[in-house]
């Protein structure tokens, strides 16, 4: 299975950058490919939010929506993402946010998955590594923007 982690630096603290990441409904604004992200329900586990998401993504000629569900576990600056239905046989994806000395962050992203469709794997396969790193930057440079739209 296709699978991708990076961790990023960050000058932002946890509590800014879960919120970030937290804010799914904000994604067609930046989030590259996502087109279109509805929150169909949300409950509450004990401290997690729990949210039942529809994220439409498109690339080209590509497009697909599919169901997630996401929890938010905000003392422990962590977010889950599992697949519940769409185009994927597994989806899984995880961001943590662990404070740094320097008062910075650093951001793990970590996303596993798997297409149904052999062809569709092979098309979106060579595509999805570089957009996955172009998504980890667009959080990172969408809370630099809010940031100086703060300051402003």
């Amino acid at each position: 299975m296709p699978r991708f982690e990076t961790t990023r630096v960050v000058r932002h603290s946890p509590e800014t950058m879960f919120n970030l990441v937290a804010d799914i409904e904000r994604y067609p604004e930046f989030v590259p490919m996502c087109e279109a992200l509805a929150i169909r329900r949300r409950s509450q586990a004990g401290e997690t939010q729990v949210l039942l998401a529809d994220m439409s993504i498109g690339y080209k000629m590509i497009r697909e929506t599919f169901t997630t569900r996401v929890e938010l576990d905000q003392p422990n600056h962590a977010i889950r993402v599992t697949y519940v239905d769409g185009p994927f046989r597994h989806l899984e994806n995880r961001w943590t946010f662990v404070a740094r000395p320097d008062g910075g962050t650093d951001v793990r992203f970590f996303i596993d998955y798997e297409f149904k469709s052999r062809t569709f794997q092979m098309l979106a396969g060579a595509v999805f590594e570089k957009v996955f790193r172009k998504m980890a930057e667009a959080f990172e440079t969408r809370a630099d923007a809010l940031a100086a739209r703060a300051r402003n």
